[in-house]
């Protein structure tokens, strides 16, 4: 294990990995540049490099380590989407714009996949491919989603019916899925550290153990005071996600800090392989539960969980143990060599939260759920806000800032999450009692331009 690696991101499969994390000085002196940046994670990072190759002045402020929080200790899913039910998407915006921000979410999962070939990132270890899996035997609703997405939104997808889903994930808990080969899966940290070195090759200075204590965001330059130094930007942007808190606690409160888990398994051999015979990502739940993909060969990473409140990795670690064994009973009694966790912030309409909030003063966060795509279009789009005008962050203005309930939302959400389990619990339950024998013959209705 790499104790370096390990102060960072937690007792993670990812720390024991042979890259480091290069330590980067603090801020001791004061600075005046074109745009301060604070939060070190992938869309804090994304915006300051590609303000920097436009020849700007950039400072990255972070209050710990670069990716230290839910950037680097995620499950390294590049998805196109959201967190949020298209569904419920159109029907707030309208299939114009619903398709608008299917783009933007297509966009920055290219600038991803872009930036680790252009730059010529190590350790990243991409592989193609998402199935989005259903536990239920809906077949009139999956043909409504398939057909939204393929001929309505122009998405390029697989309608998969059970009964290929079942020849290449081994379990009887799954039904339909729809495969998304433009997704992809990698090593977050790795890439957020190749990000952070490719912002400093354009320019970029990243201070790290420097937090924000305090942000004047009034006038033409914008004054952040530090415990060592002071700097004036005029342009700031706010990408500390959960963490920013003791900053601007207006803008947290709109954030509901969600802890999820990661575990990593010890090796399986060839009984993983005889079960999943997929090498791209899979779930088979919406939001931070529950994701999974095949790493190092034959291990199993298993991610998912939530806590509205701090919880403990090894203790979730015991409950992913018996979830794997409940969808794939021939792996056995896997054994756990890693688990961690991170927190992300979740906006109550699971959309993430982009655009400027004041003159000069801009926001990304929320991207809890989503996948790593929403961090690269984030920093995408309000780095060409800030460098030629463009507004295309405007589509997000619909999901304005919300008051997440504070402690009672957090209690709401919690409780919401433990009945969505113990429902789908009784589900399974009730199917294997019953023996019903799935009907599939309506997939046939499915158009062949979206299969």
């Amino acid at each position: 294990m790499n104790t370096t690696n390990t102060a960072v991101y937690g007792d993670s499969w990812y720390a024991a990995a042979p890259v480091t994390a290069p330590e980067r000085p603090s801020l001791t002196s004061d600075t005046d540049v074109d745009v301060c940046v604070i939060g070190g994670g992938l869309a804090g990072l994304t915006v300051a490099r590609e303000v920097a190759r436009r020849g700007w002045s950039v400072a990255v402020l972070e209050a710990k380590r670069v990716a230290g929080s839910a950037s680097g200790r995620n499950c390294g899913l590049v998805l196109p989407g959201f967190a949020q039910d298209i569904r419920l998407i159109v029907e707030r915006v309208g299939i114009e714009r619903a398709r608008e921000l299917w783009a933007l979410s297509e966009a920055g999962a290219e600038y991803v996949r872009a930036t680790i070939r252009d730059t010529g990132m190590s350790g990243i270890d991409p592989v193609d491919g998402w199935l989005d899996v259903s536990r239920t035997d809906n077949t009139d609703e999956f043909v409504s989603l398939v057909a939204l997405l393929g001929q309505d939104l122009g998405v390029e997808i697989e309608g998969w019916p059970a009964e290929r889903v079942r020849e290449t994930l081994k379990s009887e808990r799954y039904f339909s899925a729809i495969h998304f080969p433009k997704a992809f899966h990698i090593n977050p940290p790795n890439y957020a550290l190749g990000l952070a070195n490719a912002a400093e090759s354009a320019g970029v200075r990243i201070f790290e153990n420097t937090r924000a204590l305090s942000f004047d965001p009034g006038g033409v330059r914008k004054r952040i005071v530090t415990s060592s130094a002071r700097l004036r930007a005029a342009h700031v942007v706010l990408a500390g996600g959960a963490h920013l808190g003791a900053l601007m606690p207006r803008i947290a409160e709109t954030l509901l800090p969600i802890t999820t888990f990661v575990a990593v398994t010890a090796p399986l051999g060839e009984r993983l392989n005889d079960a999943i015979r997929y090498r791209g990502a899979v779930s088979d739940a919406h939001g931070p539960d529950r994701h999974y993909r095949v790493v190092a060969g034959d291990r199993l990473m298993w991610a998912g969980g939530l806590s509205t409140w701090n919880g403990n990795a090894h203790r979730w670690a015991k409950h992913a143990v018996r979830e794997i064994g409940r969808i794939y009973p021939q792996l056995g009694r896997v054994k756990i060599d890693y688990a961690w966790s991170g927190v992300l912030g979740l906006p109550l309409h699971k959309m993430p939260q982009i655009g400027e909030i004041s003159p000069g003063v801009w926001l990304a966060g929320g991207f809890g759920g989503h996948g790593l795509n929403t961090t690269a279009m984030a920093g995408e789009l309000i780095a060409r806000a800030i460098l030629d005008g463009d507004d295309r962050w405007r589509l997000f203005l619909p999901f304005e800032l919300m008051w997440a309930g504070g402690v009672s939302g957090r209690a709401v959400v919690q409780a919401a999450y433990w009945a969505d389990r113990m429902v789908a619990r009784k589900t399974w339950l009730a199917r294997r009692l019953s023996r019903t024998k799935p009907n599939h013959k309506s997939f046939r209705s499915i158009p062949s331009s979206a299969r």
